[in-house]
């Protein structure tokens, strides 16, 4: 699994770092909102043993819970920004934006 971030998404990430401080984010693969990257101040949200750490996105811890990375483990992800607010907590949603996932499926070495 490979991590990215595009650039509209960094340049969020860093706006959003100059008013909260240092991030992170999660992602559930549950329902609704749950599919989308949730951006939180570092350490706002509780991770726990039922999430893997899958790397940083622009400096940024980047979580997932267990069963959805059972599920995501060969795609690639490129975390993306888009115009619209979601129904969720996440910190960009009174900016007018959302965090979404772009995702490739990546060869599997066998």
């Amino acid at each position: 699994m490979k991590l990215d971030a595009t650039e509209s998404c960094k340049e969020l990430i860093e706006l959003l770092n100059s008013k909260h401080g240092e991030l992170m984010f999660h992602l559930s693969g549950g329902c609704c909102d749950g599919s989308s990257p949730m951006c939180y101040p570092l350490g706002e949200f509780k991770v726990g043993g039922q999430d893997v750490l899958i790397g940083e996105l622009a400096g940024c811890p980047f979580y997932m819970g267990k069963p959805q990375y059972k599920l995501w483990q060969h795609t690639d992800l490129t975390i993306d920004v888009v115009n619209g607010r979601g129904a969720s907590f996440s910190l960009e949603i009174p900016e007018g934006k959302r965090f979404i996932v772009r995702s490739e499926i990546c060869a599997v070495e066998e």
